[in-house]
């Protein structure tokens, strides 16, 4: 059975992301931290298909070592990899502490080596694709929403996402990327009451020339057709998932 790891696979765009691979009989492990999000996610997505996870903080190198070098013997048909672990809270760029930009860059820090990893175990199965959760905030800065730390951080992880995809296409492995807008998913509750974050973000409807705010799924169906060998002759790509955003404002 093909396998798929998601980082970042308990909430959000990530678990929309899984369900659709659930359902398409692939074996799927999420990996977050060991909390009850992560058991909460397995219980929700358990009667979808196979799915397994994996308790790791993205932000102890260590701990994302120990998991990087143990891929190989535990995920041996590993196929599909999506980078989709985020966080979020708006910040002028003065009140930005070394912790704010740590909390961004360390997520890419972890991508990057598990990615590699992942790289590895698909190389030996005979090619792979990979997609990573970017961001419209990479490509076009909002002055409501100052993200300067978290727009960099996604800036770097487009680029990455070009530079593998020429590097690795002699692998037979492809590597894209989405940037969404806004969509409604746990991300916010940083700054935004979790039970008022569906409510708040209908304000930003208007924002999106298609009228509404994104679901997690979405973006789900656009990662689930780039991970599939529908999407086979596309590789290197930045899909703007946005209702519109990037082609103009209302």
């Amino acid at each position: 059975m093909k396998q798929a790891l998601i980082i970042g696979g308990t909430t959000g765009m990530g678990k929309a992301t899984a369900q659709e691979l659930l359902k398409k009989g692939i074996e799927v492990i999420i990996v977050g931290r060991a909390d009850k999000n992560l058991e909460t996610a397995k219980g929700e997505l358990a009667s979808f298909g196979a799915v397994k996870t994996m308790g790791v903080n993205l932000f102890d190198m260590n701990e994302v070592k120990v998991f990087a070098d143990s891929l190989s013997k535990e995920l041996p048909n590993l196929k599909y990899l999506v980078n989709a672990a985020g966080y979020f809270s708006p910040k002028s760029f003065l009140e930005h502490t070394e912790q704010d930009y740590d909390i961004y860059h360390n997520f890419n820090k972890a991508f990057f080596f598990i990615t590699q990893s992942v790289v590895k175990v698909m190389a030996s199965n005979g090619g792979g694709s990979i997609v990573n959760i970017g961001s419209m905030w990479a490509k076009q800065a909002i002055k409501a929403t100052p993200s300067s730390a978290y727009s960099m951080a996604k800036a770097g992880l487009h680029s990455l996402t070009q530079h593998l995809a020429m590097e690795l296409a002699d692998s037979n492995i492809r590597v894209n990327a989405v940037s969404p807008a806004v969509v409604v998913t746990p991300i916010y509750g940083s700054f935004i009451e979790e039970a008022k974050i569906e409510e708040t973000l209908q304000g930003f409807n208007a924002f999106h020339p298609i009228g509404r705010v994104g679901r997690p799924e979405d973006i789900a169906k656009t990662i689930d057709f780039l991970l599939s060998d529908d999407s086979s002759w596309v590789t290197g790509a930045i899909w703007d998932i946005d209702g519109g955003v990037m082609a103009g404002r209302n």
